[in-house]
């Protein structure tokens, strides 16, 4: 019996798709001259900032995106201000570094039409040891430190729209309904779509509280839960539905395979560096938000819209 061919697939938008990948290799695509550069007098005690954090993010954009140290970053932001024609002044290296630890990024995202329907997961990120071909070549030399990175992604724009960075022994699941309160309160989310490791109590509650529904697979040696909770009974339909109709049946039922966009949303996060530069937990927050936006930005942009031929 010969072997099923596999599924093949067609880019439908090609132009525009190809417009969008150029897009993101202007240079003056990310700064905005109407943007508040310099900081308004609030009247607080002690020195004021002189620099917005508006310009303080578009200078660690251009750091992440170009891969670039603090010195560098601060000579690339005054050539192009200066090819766009604007006499700004530009933030030295130390306010760079300063301001990095207390910045609040402002990330974008699309809202599209209809319920939020979310994909869920985390992944490792390095920020300390050796590469992988000098661990490989000669041995461990030092310890290697990681962190990790949660991410709920909207299916409908691909636009990642909460975002937790947590010590490398953090488990999947506590962070969960995190990720979900950063969900405004007056927007509705349809599913919420994870692997096996958020099948607990806590992640099916939290779920519940926002009136959307978990497509969540039930671990291989799951039992059904005391039906004393909304969340337990609507578990224990799953695993009921898994139990008649087989585990792969129902991952085609629900539709659970579209989670593999998150994973592919993963190695763009890596994309911009298999390590992060910064050591400080605050600074590292900020530099895995700073990416986050600049993907959702990307997304703006365009992407590809993809369909299956055969």
């Amino acid at each position: 019996m010969s072997k099923p061919s596999p599924a093949r697939y067609r880019t439908t938008n090609w132009p525009s798709y190809t417009a969008s990948l150029r897009k993101r290799g202007s240079l003056l695509i990310w700064l905005d001259k109407d943007m508040s550069w310099l900081a308004p007098h609030d009247g607080s005690p002690g020195r004021p900032a002189v620099f917005a954090d508006a310009a303080i993010q578009f200078c660690l954009t251009i750091k992440v995106l170009f891969k670039l140290p603090l010195r560098q970053t601060t000579g690339m932001v005054a050539s192009l201000l200066k090819m766009a024609g604007l006499d700004w002044a530009v933030p030295d290296y130390t306010t760079l570094c300063r301001r990095q630890k207390t910045l609040a990024v402002q990330i974008p995202y699309r809202r599209a039409d209809g319920p939020l329907n979310l994909l869920v997961d985390s992944t490792g990120i390095k920020f300390l040891g050796d590469g992988e071909w000098q661990a490989r070549k000669h041995g461990v030399q030092g310890r290697r430190q990681w962190r990790k990175v949660h991410l709920a992604m909207d299916t409908a724009t691909s636009d990642i729209r909460a975002v937790e960075f947590t010590s490398s022994s953090d488990g999947d699941s506590p962070v969960l309904p995190e990720l979900l309160n950063q969900i405004p309160e007056d927007e509705d989310i349809g599913t919420v779509t994870a692997d096996g490791a958020y099948d607990t109590r806590r992640c099916h509650t939290a779920i519940i509280d926002r009136q959307a529904t978990a497509i969540i697979p039930i671990r291989k040696n799951g039992r059904p839960w005391k039906a004393n909770c909304p969340a337990a009974i609507a578990r224990n339909e799953t695993l009921r539905a898994t139990r008649q109709y087989g585990r792969a049946f129902w991952k085609r039922w629900t539709g659970y395979h579209v989670r593999s966009r998150i994973e592919a949303k993963m190695r763009c996060l890596k994309a911009f560096g298999e390590r992060i530069a910064a050591r400080d937990p605050d600074r590292q927050t900020a530099e895995i938000q700073i990416r986050i936006a600049l993907m959702n930005r990307f997304s703006a942009l365009g992407t590809a819209e993809i369909v299956r031929v055969a």
